[in-house]
């Protein structure tokens, strides 16, 4: 309690005491919960459970994908420049650095000549980022700490998407958007190793035992399945139209993924490879992830600033956050 809190109370009945307390406790439960990449307005959106909006953070020009640091002390987003891939235009050159405790951008990573960064994974043991490039298409190896580009990778594609590392960081698979390909790269001696899978692979998913990769496949309304063993292909899961992003239930036996095209968030059962259940959505879902205990999915309807929370076990939307008009969200991340 502050001087002036104590004095207030000596002068008061005590109520007033009472009040400023709870005033006090009900301004520090206003913490955010979620952070959102706003690729609209140019902004990291700091947010209850609620969608209330308490906090943003300025980043640069149609921020696309972020990753946490492996303390979680920061996020780092990807300034990509465009509003959407298929646009054309040379686009940004930069990563933005957002302290969270701090709610600042505290520093940029300049890729020099690299233009256009989209996917970006971590490396929990170095720090070390993996990021996709659209223009020239590529992957970086990126050193936060040092704010350096390490070394840069061929896709052997065209618009690298998403980029996820397997175990130990020792492999890095990236969907080539534009050839219809996966590539899969050794992050140490850089030789890759391309699957075909169809139109448009983009987001992705491991299996909940790492044997497995899921593959969005949104111009064939379907969904790839990879053994990680022999990289090659061994299944499809037909889907509603433009699946876009992925994710897995905590118990590894449902996928859920966004529709864009189908404006529907979608569920599918890794036993049969089929799909089982659609929600329908009041627009495109551009992105999806889940919530920290994985019971929940955040879907944004970017064109809407509107985010579907939906139930994994009861497969329901159960809240519909509103955000800010012109804000356009893509991924919506728990904070830790």
């Amino acid at each position: 309690m502050t001087a002036t809190m104590k004095l207030i109370c000596v002068k008061s009945a005590g109520m007033a005491c009472v009040f400023l307390l709870a005033a006090a406790c009900a301004r520090g439960a206003e913490r955010p919960q979620l952070v959102a990449v706003e690729k609209v307005s140019g902004s990291l959106g700091f947010y209850d459970l609620d969608g209330k909006r308490l906090a943003d953070v300025k980043l640069g020009l149609h921020p696309h994908e972020a990753v946490f640091s492996p303390d979680k002390r920061y996020l780092y987003v990807t300034d990509n420049g465009i509003l959407w891939m298929t646009d054309p235009g040379a686009g940004e050159n930069t990563i933005s650095i957002v302290d969270l405790a701090a709610r600042k951008r505290v520093g940029v990573i300049d890729l020099g000549s690299n233009r256009r960064p989209h996917g970006i994974d971590v490396d929990p043991a170095t720090g070390h980022l993996a990021v996709t490039v659209e223009n020239p298409s590529g992957l970086l190896l990126v050193d936060p700490a040092s704010r350096t580009v390490l070394r840069r990778y061929d896709t052997h594609g065209q618009a690298p998407h998403i980029v996820l590392l397997g175990p130990g960081a020792k492999t890095g698979y990236v969907s080539n958007d534009r050839t219809g390909d996966v590539a899969v790269i050794d992050m140490k001696s850089g030789s890759v190793v391309t699957i075909p899978l169809g139109a448009r692979p983009q987001g992705e998913a491991f299996s909940r035992d790492g044997k497995s990769l899921y593959v969005t496949l949104m111009g064939a309304a379907a969904i790839a399945v990879i053994d990680l063993s022999s990289n090659r292909r061994t299944g499809t899961i037909q889907t509603g139209e433009g699946p876009c992003r992925i994710a897995v239930s905590p118990d590894g036996k449902t996928l859920v993924y966004a529709l864009q095209a189908g404006h529907a968030v979608g569920f599918a059962d890794v036993a049969t490879l089929n799909e089982t259940k659609r929600l329908p959505l009041s627009g495109p879902p551009v992105s999806l992830t889940l919530s920290a205990d994985r019971t929940m999915a955040y879907s944004s309807v970017q064109e809407q600033d509107k985010v579907y929370v939906v139930s994994l076990a009861r497969q329901e939307i159960v809240k519909v956050l509103e955000f800010p008009k012109g804000a356009g969200s893509d991924p919506v991340l728990p904070l830790p």
